[in-house]
């Protein structure tokens, strides 16, 4: 399969990797951050300087950038250069409604779209574990799953464009919630006096273990912030369009607003650019 590849950072590297090791033959566009783009074409990716060259002959193109307003940026610019029957797949956690838009354009120009967001992070995606909520057409989703399961080994389809990026928000919500939890909950752990490598090795026997709790704790415990690696911008983006999609369904969302709060401050602190872990060294 001939791919473009729209948005190689921390997530895009370890996908282009994976599509070139499953065989396709990918076109990378170039951009600022030279050490991502450079990594992919020393193992067998092409670079093109601009979207027209990356669309010309690509069958599939996959954008993986960093929220909703870059998504629509991007497809805005591809729209002149789209070709009858290409397949845009769009990897970023971003708003449905945003996804349903681009729909409707793409088509006026013969071209099909996927929502298809990732549970896991760059280390699920390097080893071909994440997982894949995609939204499409049942013949769109049956196309794009060969090529989405060289880098994620579920890949589940929860109905028609938007669907994908509403499931993945309600992933992230449960996500960041247990971020925030773990972050305020350590925190008054250090106020208190509580040993933080007793209390871990406790909770790693109970219900309270979880993925997020070993990411954040266990290397925190040495010293290291980052071993989430999902920064506080992302996560508060993310937060926010969860909170959108709960007021546009009429759905309580407290919980989540309170966790938003959590966030926010933080990046409000200048935090934005560190990982969710960093949370844990001091209160904002």
């Amino acid at each position: 399969m001939r791919i473009g590849f729209i948005g190689v950072g921390l997530m895009g590297q370890s996908m282009v990797m994976r599509l070139l090791q499953a065989g396709h033959e990918v076109t990378v566009i170039a951009h600022r951050n030279r050490a991502p783009i450079d990594a992919v074409l020393a193992q067998g990716a092409h670079e093109a300087l601009e979207l027209k060259a990356l669309a010309k002959d690509a069958q599939m193109i996959f954008i993986c950038v960093d929220g909703a307003e870059t998504v629509e940026k991007v497809v805005t610019s591809l729209l002149p250069h789209v070709q009858r029957g290409q397949i845009i797949v769009d990897a970023t956690t971003s708003r449905p409604e945003v996804s349903r838009r681009l729909e409707d354009e793409l088509a006026r120009k013969g071209a099909v779209f996927a929502d298809a967001p990732m549970t896991g992070g760059p280390e699920q995606v390097r080893s071909g574990e994440a997982g894949a909520l995609v939204g499409a057409t049942p013949g769109t989703f049956q196309l794009v799953t060969p090529v989405i399961a060289s880098y994620c080994n579920r890949v589940e389809h929860f109905g028609p464009v938007g669907h994908g990026h509403m499931a993945k928000l309600i992933s992230n919500y449960l996500a960041c919630g247990m971020i925030a939890l773990i972050a305020d909950s350590y925190g008054l752990a250090r106020k208190a006096g509580i040993d933080w490598r007793k209390l871990y090795d406790v909770q790693l026997k109970g219900s309270t273990n979880s993925g997020a709790l070993r990411k954040m704790i266990g290397p925190a415990l040495n010293g290291n912030y980052d071993g989430y690696l999902f920064s506080i911008a992302n996560a508060t983006k993310d937060m926010g369009y969860y909170c959108e999609l709960a007021r546009r369904l009429n759905y309580p969302a407290s919980l989540a607003e309170a966790a938003l709060s959590l966030l926010e401050a933080r990046k409000v602190k200048g935090d934005g650019d560190k990982n969710v872990s960093s949370m844990l060294e001091e209160p904002a």
